[in-house]
């Protein structure tokens, strides 16, 4: 098994240990203020400038007008404090949910072209009928060694083949062999394209994804996904005669220019789901696209 991690961004997201309340921020605004204002005094009596008995009294340098100006600033700064953060449209609970996320996430890489033959060379061990499929992640491994990439990659597989001959079981043991997380999706127990991907926030059942829900509870950016029975995944309808395919939802997770930027359509942050390895079965070639 792999055993060498490398830690990537992930997300483009700022974590605060404590964001500023209103009331603390107009605090420290009307001390400066009153702290400026008392030193300019102080300077013009010094100068000659103003008598003493001219001095404004302490409780008198900021008025109303000064507080509805401090008000407006204060709100103007926690805006783009929150901005800045990237969740300012996330509810307090979401947020947390998102905290494991922070400082990035490690995914699991291939140091040498050896370790990537051992890898190959135990699963052909132990299911040498899958050879092609064990051939063709073997090639990716050796090349994301070679290249001294930050992870590794393979190119997504969709295995092919009659029912029981190992092809979800197989995929497990791959993961289990790269020491990497696993989430299976069931095409046809559960709405794939939701479960892969998740819905918008804004639905009553809405909900991440089990993609980024395994990524946030094993903390790790780069799992393995399985698909199982691919090709009996039906098109979803919504009441207002919108269609969510399945095929919809994966293209831009498989390709990984558009994985590396994907947006997450419950939380709408960006995340880097380009280290995401992917694995589909399915018991024909008929009824996949």
């Amino acid at each position: 098994m792999t055993q060498s991690q490398s830690k990537i961004p992930f997300h483009n997201l700022t974590f605060y240990d404590d964001l500023p309340k209103m009331r603390d921020v107009e605090a420290r605004l009307k001390t400066f203020l009153e702290t400026t204002r008392r030193r300019a005094q102080r300077i013009e009596i010094e100068a000659g400038r103003m008598a003493e008995e001219d001095r404004v009294y302490p409780y008198d340098l900021v008025g109303d007008a000064d507080m509805g100006r401090i008000g407006r600033r204060a709100v103007w700064f926690l805006e783009r404090k929150q901005l800045s953060t990237g969740m300012h449209h996330l509810s307090d609970e979401n947020r947390v949910r998102l905290t494991s996320l922070r400082g990035g996430l490690p995914v699991a890489r291939i140091a040498t072209e050896h370790e990537a033959d051992e890898i190959a060379a135990a699963l052909h061990a132990e299911m040498p009928w899958m050879s092609p499929a064990t051939e063709a992640v073997w090639h990716g491994l050796r090349a994301s060694a070679r290249e001294g990439l930050a992870g590794l990659r393979f190119t997504p597989l969709a295995l092919v083949g009659s029912p029981g001959i190992g092809k979800s079981h197989w995929a497990r043991r791959l993961a289990h062999h790269l020491a990497v997380p696993t989430t299976m999706i069931d095409a046809t127990g559960e709405p794939a394209t939701f479960a892969i991907v998740g819905s918008q926030r804004g639905w009553s059942n809405a909900t991440p994804g089990k993609l980024l829900q395994t990524i946030l509870r094993e903390r790790h950016g780069g799992p393995l996904v399985i698909v199982d029975e691919v090709e009996k995944s039906g098109d979803i309808h919504s009441s207002k005669g919108t269609r969510h395919a399945l095929t919809d939802a994966l293209l831009p997770l498989l390709e990984r220019m558009t994985a590396a930027t994907w947006e997450c359509p419950f939380f709408q942050i960006k995340c880097d789901m380009s280290w995401v390895n992917w694995v589909m079965t399915a018991n024909s070639r008929q009824g996949l696209p």
